[in-house]
């Protein structure tokens, strides 16, 4: 076989899942003293815009820590067998704010995420269910106050999330790494503060039909 029908490995496609796991170095390097905060920031910022390995290498070459393992080429990649989604992004404008002060807010449904998205909780609930939801822009931020308040956020899996909230006495929760995401959809990045709260990121719930093993999301 010649060799130009052998791929560059460094110009093959990274997933979520490495571009996840160099991360997770950066921030473990942050933490014992090798990168400051802003370096961090920095690299942070070209782990999540690398399209390739060839891209995500350099971020760790200089910290004498691993990275991503780059895969070696093979002859025959096995489709993705679910189909990618439709698009989302229809453009318009939507709710800027979800506000709950000792009550509770349910957004679910067919609604449209505006680029920029507030929730705060005090002493309440909220719920943002982006199963059926249609996005402004192909980038989101949902920016997150919650002080003694709970919020749920459910992304389905074409929709690919990013959380890097703060907790104080509190947390951010992020299960949806449980699953993988189908690439294409768009990106929310979901961030803010938790004091003496909690933010938890899932997939949509599930329900079984009756006479029947398969699932469907609920409404």
């Amino acid at each position: 076989m010649s060799d130009e029908l052998v791929p560059d490995p460094s110009r093959m496609r990274a997933s979520d899942a490495d571009r996840e796991q160099v991360a997770k170095v950066l921030q473990k390097a942050h933490s014992e003293g090798r990168l400051d905060l802003h370096e961090l920031d920095e690299r942070l910022g070209q782990v999540y815009a690398a399209k390739t390995y060839g891209e995500l290498v350099p971020l760790t070459a200089d910290l004498g820590m691993t990275g991503v393992v780059v895969p070696q080429p093979v002859q025959q990649v096995q489709p993705y067998q679910q189909h990618l989604p439709s698009s989302r992004v229809v453009g318009g404008a939507g709710p800027s704010t979800s506000i709950a002060f000792w009550s509770g807010v349910d957004r679910k449904g067919e609604w449209v995420v505006p680029a920029s998205h507030s929730v705060v909780a005090i002493m309440g609930g909220v719920a943002l269910d982006l199963s059926r939801a249609r996005f402004a822009q192909e980038h989101t931020t949902i920016t997150v106050f919650a002080f003694w308040g709970g919020v749920e956020i459910y992304v389905p899996e074409d929709v690919t999330v990013r959380v890097d909230g703060t907790g104080i006495m509190g947390a951010f929760e992020d299960s949806t790494y449980k699953t993988p995401t189908v690439p294409g959809g768009p990106v929310v990045r979901i961030t803010g503060v938790a004091i003496m709260g909690g933010v938890e990121v899932r997939r949509p719930k599930r329900k079984k039909l009756k006479g029947h093993k398969r699932e469907e999301l609920e409404d």
